[in-house]
């Protein structure tokens, strides 16, 4: 599965984490919930 940029962008957050669950990539961050995505 291609990234979209709008998923890469939050990856440089702090303490965000890139996760693969059921075929989605979603990005979770535990210091700042504000920074959270999914994909697919």
């Amino acid at each position: 599965m291609k990234v979209r940029s709008s998923i890469k962008s939050l990856k440089k957050q702090p303490g965000s984490q890139v996760v693969r669950r059921r075929g989605r990539v979603y990005v979770i961050n535990k210091l700042n919930p504000r920074w959270k995505g999914r994909q697919g």
